[in-house]
């Protein structure tokens, strides 16, 4: 069922929705999300799949949660997105209900439909957070762009093809195209 129109939305229109509906909320407003192509979800699948061994392997504490997966990024009731994937390195930050507060590492995934809110509004919301990674994958132009938010350096630019190394982690180096093969 649609909501009704209105200036403002909590976490409570959030949960109202119909089963099966999702959206997120960013300052009140609401954003639907439209069901992921395969491209997406198997980029998703890999990422998380590579992302979760390094951590194993390398005795971490950080825990990866691919969507949807709540992340509530302010002690509000008008934020809450899910991401692509979320990593969390401090504990206290999970829940029952998901995270509370700043992931360290989200990575979005672009769809023609998410491009200008995974590019503008969620790049201003993950800044201010204080996410400290984030990495806007565009399946269509074949690029990821990586902001490394935690020393407010200017983002990269990479190919499909290239080497990208996380921030978050020293030395997890992921190519794409390596995940993706068909």
């Amino acid at each position: 069922m649609p909501l009704p129109k209105q200036d403002e939305y909590t976490i409570y229109d959030i949960y109202s929705l119909s089963e099966g509906e999702r959206a997120e909320l960013i300052d009140g407003m609401i954003y639907n999300m439209a069901p992921p192509n395969r491209i997406h979800q198997e980029i998703i699948s890999q990422l998380t799949k590579v992302i979760g061994q390094y951590i194993d392997n390398n005795k971490g504490q950080c825990k990866i949660y691919p969507a949807p997966f709540a992340v509530f990024l302010n002690d509000d009731d008008r934020n809450y997105v899910e991401p692509d994937i979320s990593v969390i390195c401090d504990k206290n930050k999970l829940d029952d209900k998901g995270c509370n507060g700043a992931p360290d590492w989200v990575i979005e995934v672009v769809s023609p439909s998410t491009k200008r809110v995974d590019y503008g509004i969620k790049l201003f919301k993950y800044r201010t957070a204080g996410v400290r990674e984030y990495w806007i994958i565009n399946p269509l132009t074949n690029t990821v762009n990586v902001f490394d938010l935690e020393k407010n350096e200017k983002s990269d630019q990479y190919t499909f093809q290239d080497d990208i190394a996380a921030c978050i982690f020293e030395d997890l180096i992921i190519n794409i195209s390596e995940l993706i093969k068909d």
